[in-house]
């Protein structure tokens, strides 16, 4: 197997440790692959496939996140060496998924005698923190059509292909749940893409025509 991304900056006889002591799970659309606030013992790298990360609102219901595809990754919390971690998210298939799991104590083991993982640990959770940083700051501050434009934008890079057009498997409620908006505001967003000739809103997806000038509109 090839060495994830997320491994490439250890030393090949530790990545290679990893990937032995790991497992190639894989899952069908919409089946999840683990649940908030199960045990978190195991760090999770995504081989194939796009999943969803949803939280549990004050409120009592579910709200995506996140949208994870291949080389991205979940389960940092187990790395941490905490007792009893739990899963701060449940994370749902969108399509077929494959991922490797590679057991937490397994990097704990090797981060005793290799202090590199520990750098490597702490960079994973770094990432993270800088990403959920940004996503808050992106809602105090982004209004609702530069959110909706900007995620539109990202979602078309991970779901780009081949074709110059890109289609995005969520519904108008999922895209809501990304952004933070209500379903009437993100409609009324789409609808003015939808105008512009860079988008058309279908059944369950949403079609993006032009990813360049959906990406100069982001920007």
């Amino acid at each position: 197997m090839k060495v994830p991304k997320v491994l490439q900056s250890l030393p090949d006889p530790d990545a290679k440790l990893l990937l032995r002591a790991g497992k190639v799970n894989t899952y069908a659309r919409r089946e999840v692959l683990v649940h908030e606030g199960d045990v978190a013992d195991s760090f999770h790298i995504v081989l194939d496939g796009r999943a969803a990360v949803q939280v549990t609102t004050p409120a009592g219901e579910r709200a995506i996140v996140n949208i994870l595809g291949p080389d991205d990754h979940f389960g940092e919390v187990s790395l941490l060496g905490r007792d009893d971690p739990r899963r701060t998210a449940s994370i749902v298939a969108l399509e077929a998924v494959r991922t490797l799991s590679i057991p937490a104590g397994v990097f704990r083991d090797l981060r005793d005698r290799n202090p590199r993982l520990e750098h490597l640990v702490s960079g994973i959770l770094a990432r993270r923190v800088d990403e959920l940083s940004a996503q808050v700051v992106e809602a105090m501050y982004d209004s609702l059509e530069r959110r909706v434009v900007r995620r539109l934008s990202g979602l078309a890079t991970i779901y780009r292909a081949s074709s110059p057009e890109v289609t995005i498997p969520l519904t108008q409620d999922e895209l809501s749940q990304l952004v933070g908006g209500t379903r009437p505001s993100v409609n009324q967003v789409l609808r003015r893409l939808a105008d512009d000739g860079l988008i058309e809103v279908r059944r369950g997806r949403i079609l993006v025509h032009d990813v360049a000038a959906l990406e100069k509109v982001a920007d």
